[in-house]
């Protein structure tokens, strides 16, 4: 691959093996990413879409700086991150933030929504207490949870809400890359849009960068504008939305776009009775 400037994040050439052991304790390795290679530029979305296995999650960890890649390189802001020690990835860490499936798993139950989006400022050693508070308030307030509601703790949130909730927390760090690791998989579809309307006028207003991982081809399609295909771990077709939607290529592409148009067309059979 060659350089490009002008991307905020490059991955070349990235693999990742783990080494399991059987029942018997003999060890196994498995290889969840294949030589992974993409840009993602600067505000834009790319939808990363793949079966359960594929290698999505491991990728966004990996990117997220989780783990740590067996080899290859990625760069953030020009800069290669895969050689940097623990101390220099805690830098880097903030600036590229993970938004999960079931945000209750990443949300303490003891804290209050308000202390839960304070939590990333206080661990970073950032602002003073009431300036922490008042931070925590307007991000809030910015993905549409009321002050009265940053006084309850999650267990008495909705689905959607813990998911906005999620969102406030990690921008809280003020990151330039949001990482949406299935965010919108558990939602029904109304909120599923609500949350898709939220996450497009963030990224408007804040200039954020989004890598959205997904087994839902139709969503990727929405609210995407390139999409990356992978199996196997590897990248098997990529392209901007248009062009993947218009020209598949690969069997798994197709059984992709296949299962988003029988989920629809099921989905318009269920409105109608």
């Amino acid at each position: 691959m060659g350089e490009d400037n002008s991307a905020l994040l490059r991955v070349e050439n990235l693999e990742k093996r783990f080494e399991r052991r059987d029942a018997l304790g003999s060890k196994d390795a498995v290889t969840a990413l294949r030589g992974v290679s993409f840009s993602l530029f600067p505000q834009t979305t790319l939808a990363l879409v793949g079966e359960s296995g594929s290698g999505k999650s491991t990728l966004a960890l990996c990117l997220a700086c989780l783990e740590k890649p067996t080899s290859g390189r990625i760069w953030f802001g020009g800069k290669e991150i895969t050689s940097l020690r623990e101390l220099e990835l805690r830098r880097i860490r903030p600036q590229i933030q993970l938004v999960f499936q079931e945000p209750a798993n990443s949300l303490s139950p003891r804290l209050t929504a308000l202390d839960i989006v304070s939590e990333p400022l206080i661990i970073q050693r950032r602002l003073e207490k009431e300036a922490r508070r008042e931070t925590a308030c307007a991000l809030l307030g910015r993905v549409g949870i009321s002050l009265e509601k940053g006084r309850q703790r999650p267990d008495e949130f909705s689905g959607g809400q813990r998911q906005r909730l999620a969102i406030a927390r990690a921008l809280a760090l003020e990151p330039k890359v949001l990482i949406l690791d299935e965010a919108l998989s558990a939602l029904d579809c109304s909120v599923q849009a609500q949350i898709v309307n939220l996450l497009l006028d963030l990224q408007s207003s804040l200039g954020l960068t989004y890598l959205f991982v997904t087994h839902d081809f139709a969503m990727a399609a929405h609210f995407s504008s390139q999409i990356a295909v992978m199996d196997e771990g590897k990248i098997v077709e990529m392209g901007t939305t248009d062009e993947v939607l218009r020209g598949a290529k690969h069997p798994v592409t197709e059984r992709l776009m296949a299962a988003a148009m029988e989920c629809k067309t099921s989905s318009s059979t269920l409105r109608v009775v």
